[in-house]
């Protein structure tokens, strides 16, 4: 670990990582109670986007309330789903939040299934400028060939880009060909060698893909359960379907769809489903490249003492 850049007498930041629905919040939230078991303060913070979107609770998989109440959480209805929050903003807004957590003498716990999203917040990262004239190309191609036929562009070009981007997130898509044009790489090599703003002790959760796959699917049906439907008619009357960054959210595309009478509910459903492994499949791929995470089972019991034992023993 290069310290050099690290907060001085800054407290280890403990990091989960993994694919959506192997278990990562729980995981946290079991973290963070055993190391309040032991008189250690700790806290919650996410790194998930759309969670920091307020009201989209349903869809996101957002802690309820109760574990919230147990611990801390933080980063969470952070911003109107109308807002359109960058990246920079996200990481600025959550390093806020660690250091405050840091003054309090606690350990922050860092959870979240987007690659970008954690090392930016993280890591050393300056994400390259703007061009107004190629990012203005990149939106008309966008309005006139849609989210995913820009993201198979992507995907010939940038593989490990288009690996940590969801195919509807039609902003960061245009944002990453915007980058690769400018700088003539692909986007994800424009990122600087890992380099922590936090000395940081990182734990990932692998899981078979079929079980990851059922697991996926046991999540949709039970979030169309818990009305994840009528969560999006309400945000629709709220001006979701012209949001920016908060429409591109799995799921809540299909159901848009749906509400416009465009698809049968159904079809809704499994796109839902379908959407959400593919982009579990980026997640894997993307953290695999990693090499500081430490690897568990995501059902493996010694975790959470493992977790536990990395910055307890120090």
């Amino acid at each position: 670990m290069n310290v050099e850049h690290l907060k001085p007498d800054a407290m280890t930041v403990i990091a989960v990582v993994g694919p959506t629905a192997s278990g990562k919040s729980a995981l946290a939230l079991a973290v963070a109670e055993e190391l309040m078991s032991r008189q250690q303060p700790a806290e919650i913070v996410g790194t998930d986007s759309m969670q920091a979107y307020r009201g989209m609770d349903v869809g996101t998989a957002t802690p309820s309330r109760v574990d919230q109440d147990r611990i801390p959480h933080h980063m969470i209805d952070v911003w109107d789903p109308r807002d359109a929050v960058t990246v920079v903003e996200f990481r600025d807004r959550a390093r806020t939040v660690i250091d405050d957590i840091d003054r309090r003498a606690a350990i922050a716990v860092v959870v979240g299934g987007s690659g970008l999203y954690v090392r930016a917040v993280l890591e050393e990262l300056d994400f390259p400028g703007t061009d107004p004239d190629v990012r203005a190309k990149w939106e008309q191609q966008l309005a006139q060939v849609g989210a995913a036929e820009l993201h198979a562009q992507l995907a010939r070009v940038d593989p490990t880009a288009a690996a940590a981007i969801e195919v509807n997130n039609g902003r960061r898509i245009v944002r990453a060909l915007e980058v690769i044009e400018m700088t003539g790489e692909p986007f994800v090599a424009t990122l600087p060698e890992p380099v922590d703003h936090y000395p940081t002790i990182r734990f990932g959760l692998r899981i078979d893909r079929e079980v990851l796959d059922a697991r996926i699917a046991q999540r949709v049906e039970h979030m169309w359960q818990q009305g994840f439907v009528e969560e999006v008619r309400r945000l629709e009357a709220e001006g979701l379907r012209t949001a920016p960054t908060a429409s591109a959210a799995l799921g809540y595309g299909p159901i848009l769809e749906f509400l416009a009478g465009d698809i049968p509910e159904d079809d809704a459903k499994q796109r839902t489903i379908d959407d959400t492994r593919k982009f579990a499949r980026r997640q894997q791929r993307w953290f695999a490249r990693d090499e500081r995470i430490q690897w568990w089972d995501y059902d493996d019991p010694g975790v959470v003492p493992a977790i536990v034992g990395s910055v307890t023993s120090t």
